[in-house]
């Protein structure tokens, strides 16, 4: 086996550093290996990517050596929470701009 290049040392040597900052932080531990895993798969040509990675795992390693920081947690993009159950029967939630259930608009629109 070769031996590994000089950013996969670094980046060895970051996910030991963040185990090691997460330990007594809720979430924290789960979380880094969660990150590290999700990229693990990356192609080691993807060196651009894998530098952008580092750098932001360095920032969280940052902010968790930081006496601020008690648990880490996940951020959540708009629109990925769980999915919506459709209304029950006697659960007639309108929205106000369909126009019924609402405040009568004039016809004039003011």
């Amino acid at each position: 086996m070769s031996r590994p290049s000089r950013l996969q040392r670094q980046v060895l040597s970051l996910y030991r550093e963040l185990l090691r900052a997460g330990r007594g932080k809720p979430g924290a531990e789960a979380r880094v290996r969660a990150e590290f895993r999700q990229h693990a798969c990356l192609p080691r040509s993807d060196v651009l990517r894998i530098e952008y990675l580092y750098r932001r795992g360095r920032r969280q390693l940052q902010l968790l050596r930081s006496g601020h920081a008690v648990a880490m947690g996940a951020f959540v993009r708009p629109g990925a929470g769980p999915p919506r159950t459709p209304p029950e029967d006697g659960d007639d939630l309108r929205s106000p701009l369909d126009g019924k259930g609402s405040a009568e608009t004039p016809p004039d629109g003011r």
